[in-house]
């Protein structure tokens, strides 16, 4: 790593960009850079062996010795005053740290992967539980049809907690596309008769989670091997996709282990 170098304008090109980068929640695929914001995603893109491009770092956190030794993991380390860093984030409270990635296109399918479809889910917390989950129970694949939040938005990462890292994420992807997988397709309704926990779950598997207000496409339904109930005894109409996701990835795992 070179010297630390201190930016105190903020028409430098690079917070310009930054800046649009936490603006727009889709600016990434325009502008080909990520903004990682807040040091538990740094740290938890470290450890994934990750290696960032630039870490821009507020005055005061660079005399923090943890926080300096993440930012000098970066090749180029940026040190901008409070104000500057406040422009950056979309938080009531700047974080202190930040990483910029690059990125480059919207990824590609690995067919055997166990995986969870996306089906145009619009809300950006949702999406992120939705990853998290994914990767706290041994699913390796998150593929996002076209209609679905921005995966690398910065309200996506910041509810995916670091999952992001651990995954292999498709986005903008078209129904069509999905003929890529070769593992079954598997999906949920409230009318199925059976349910999630009376039948032999194949693994791997892909399971689609619908939109939030209108469940899954017919075309989505119509691949699906299976359709199971989630149990609901309690007569809810219908679970918050994030609960349904839980519910399900669990499923598989503790039938798999």
């Amino acid at each position: 790593m070179s010297e630390p170098r201190v930016v105190t304008s903020r028409d430098n090109p690079l917070l310009v960009k930054l800046r649009k980068l936490a603006a727009e929640p889709a600016a990434y695929r325009k502008l080909g850079q990520l903004w990682v914001e807040g040091d538990h995603l740094c740290d938890a893109f470290l450890k994934r062996g990750g290696r960032p491009a630039q870490a821009v770092i507020t005055e005061a956190a660079w005399e923090q010795p943890a926080l300096r030794e993440l930012a000098r993991a970066a090749d180029v380390v940026i040190v901008i005053p409070l104000s500057l860093m406040a422009a950056l984030s979309t938080l009531e409270s700047p974080a202190p740290l930040g990483f910029v990635l690059p990125w480059s296109d919207k990824g590609a399918i690995q067919p055997l992967s166990p995986t969870v479809i996306l089906d145009r889910l619009q809300d950006a917390g949702n999406v992120g539980t939705v990853l998290r989950t994914a990767a706290a129970f041994g699913f390796t694949q998150c593929i996002a049809l076209k209609g679905t939040a921005a995966l690398w938005s910065g309200k996506v990462l910041r509810a995916g907690m670091g999952a992001h890292f651990g995954l292999n994420l498709v986005e903008q992807v078209a129904e069509g596309d999905l003929d890529a997988l070769r593992s079954p397709l598997l999906g949920t309704s409230s009318h199925a008769p059976q349910a999630l926990h009376e039948v032999d779950l194949p693994w791997p598997c892909a399971w689609v989670m619908g939109h939030e207000g209108q469940g899954m496409s017919a075309g989505l339904a119509a691949r699906c091997v299976q359709t199971l109930r989630i149990p609901q005894p309690g007569g809810e109409e219908s679970l918050n996709v994030g609960a349904a996701a839980a519910i399900c990835l669990y499923e598989s795992t503790r039938q798999r282990l």
